[in-house]
Parts: structure tokens; sequence; C-alpha cells
């Protein structure tokens, strides 16, 4: 009888062991890179990406671009694939459908997307894994640096069991010319996400809402640290106060690790913040240092000056057929029912 009873627990401990494991939230956000078709769009700059440009845009070197981003988002996640993959750099939403229909099939994944009016004709779109989440709403926020447009600032509405998330996908103006000259642009998006998240927290403080993308920014700049007030989170210490933002990737930025190298100096980029209710949550809780860099052993620089960095699709002007200048990152949340 002792050994039955045993057993039986031995038993219920592995189905809810798995039962835990399974029940998961897998969240990801990745600068693809320049993902372009070779179609001439007249209303964007978008000039080099075609087949006779001086990068030669074949459809032969879009095949390789976009196997190589599959085998990267295949990768994610133990090579289960995201739940909720933010993407950055796509020229818009007929190409980012077509990876997903040629090579991330066995994936369940729908999209989001915002088609903005950033004159190089980059967006921001968002694949979420239909078998987990039900497309309700998106809005879409302009942001206006009275000057050349930027990205929209993509705010995707999802159904989860019962629950609704708020995902926010950025692509936030670049650094060109420099600290001084482009830093007022990126504290001008932080505002107007800002606002909105306050927005949603008005009318429900418990919010599930999560903040990813490529913020060209780092943790500790104005823009994320001082104006979105994204304050850092250590594992095992109690949440202070009101605080409401929690920037993932502090501890590894706090570590010198970053996702894009510049002039050999890593920056991390690329981040994901999160409200308490998907840190602390009685029903959601972000696994403690699950913040990661993404980047597998074959879409590492192994040599050379780029030693140890993302390998890209160009160099030097040069195709390389590699994957993205970007690493990916990701985290995962655990679900209790």
């Amino acid at each position: 009888m002792k050994k039955l009873i045993f057993v039986f627990l031995l038993f219920f401990c592995i189905i809810n062991f798995v039962y835990t494991q399974e029940t998961s939230i897998y969240v990801a956000t990745w600068n693809l890179e320049n993902l372009f078709d070779n179609i001439d769009d007249p209303n964007v700059e978008d000039e080099e990406w075609l087949i006779d440009s001086k990068k030669e845009w074949t459809d032969e070197r879009i095949a390789i671009k976009m196997e190589n981003l599959s085998r990267v988002i295949k990768y994610m996640n133990v090579n289960n694939g995201p739940d909720l993959l933010g993407v950055q750099e796509v020229e818009n939403e007929a190409i980012l459908q077509k990876l997903i229909d040629n090579y991330l099939e066995e994936f369940n994944f729908q999209i989001a997307y915002a088609e903005s009016r950033d004159l190089r004709g980059i967006d921001v779109g968002l694949l979420y894994n239909a078998d987990k989440f039900l497309f309700i709403d998106k809005e879409q926020l302009s942001v206006d640096i009275g000057q050349r447009p930027t990205r929209d600032i993509l705010l995707a509405k999802l159904l989860f069991a019962e629950d609704t998330f708020f995902v926010f996908v950025n692509h936030w103006p670049s650094r060109a010319g420099g600290q001084e000259i482009s830093e007022p642009k990126r504290i001008l998006a932080a505002k107007m996400l800002k606002n909105k998240v306050e927005e949603i927290l008005i009318k429900n403080p418990n919010a599930k809402i999560i903040i990813m993308g490529d913020f060209n920014d780092e943790p500790v700049n104005i823009s994320i640290a001082d104006t979105l007030q994204a304050d850092f989170f250590i594992c095992n210490e109690e949440i202070e106060g009101n605080k409401n933002l929690f920037n993932l990737a502090y501890n590894l930025y706090s570590d010198s690790l970053g996702t894009y190298m510049y002039q050999q100096q890593w920056n991390m980029l690329d981040q994901i913040i999160v409200t308490k209710g998907l840190i602390l949550g009685e029903k959601y809780q972000y696994i403690c240092n699950s913040f990661e860099i993404i980047k597998p052993d074959f879409m590492v620089t192994r040599s050379g000056k780029w030693e140890g960095a993302p390998y890209p699709s160009f160099g030097s002007g040069k195709f390389l057929g590699g994957y993205s200048d970007h690493f990916p990152v990701g985290i995962k949340i655990l679900v209790f029912e």
C-alpha cells in the first residue's frame, strides 16, 4: 500500500512538473536587419534593395536571409520557438508573411503589424502564437520628431486565456548624428509610450504590459530610465513603493553584455520591459534571470575584428549571407492556473 501511495505521489509530481514547464509564455524581440523584398515601392527609399542595386538584392539572397532568420527563430525557447516575437526593420507585412508561410510553417504564427511613415520603409511587427493568443485589436502610436518620420510604436492587444495582454513593439530613432542630436528624439518616443502605458494603468493598475524592441538607447539612458521610468529588477529583492515598469535587460547590461556591437563595444539596445503583474503576480511570474541574449554559435562571428558579434547579412557593402547585426533577446513567464 505504501508503495502504491509513493508511486501515485511520484506520478503526481512528475505530471505537475511537466504541466508547469509547458504552461509558460516565451517572449522575444529581434531587429531583423533590413528584411526587404526586391519590389520597388515608390513611397519609400528602397532603391538599395532592388535586384539591380549595388546590393544585388536577388530572390536567391532573400531566400538565404529568410532561411537564416527562421533558423534562429526555431532555435528560440529550447527549439520550441517563441510565443511572442517583436520584430524590427521589416519593409512590409507581405515579406513577413512570406517568412512565416515558407520558413516557419510548423508554427501557428499570426501577425500584428504597423505600417508607418518611415522614409526608409522599415516598420515593426509582432508574430504571436495563435494557439495561445487571440488577437483583439491594435493601435499605432506615431512619434512626431519634427523632421523625417520615424517608426510608429505598435500596440497589440491580445487575449491569453481570460487575460488581456498589452504588447508594445518599438524601434526608436537611431543614434545618427551623435547622442546630443539624436537623444531628444528618443525621449519624445519614450514620452509617447509612457503616456499610453499610464492610460492603460489608470484603467487597470494590474494590467499585463510587455514593452520590447530596439530602443537605440541602453537601460540607464534618460529616455528609458528617467522618461519611461523603467526600473531595474533584481531577483529575490522586494519591489519598493509604487514602481510599475521593470527592465529585465538591466542585469546583463550591468555585466557589460549587449546585443549590438559598435566600434568593438557592446550596446544593450534590445530590451524587454514588463509591469509588476508579470513579475510577481499570482497567475504570471517572470522566471528570475530568464532574460537571455539569444546567440547560437551558428550566428556568431567567429574570427577577425568583429569576433563575437552577430554575423550580419552585409558587411562593408558585401553580401555575407549572415543573419542580423543584432542578437535577439528573450524571457520566459510562468503561468499558474
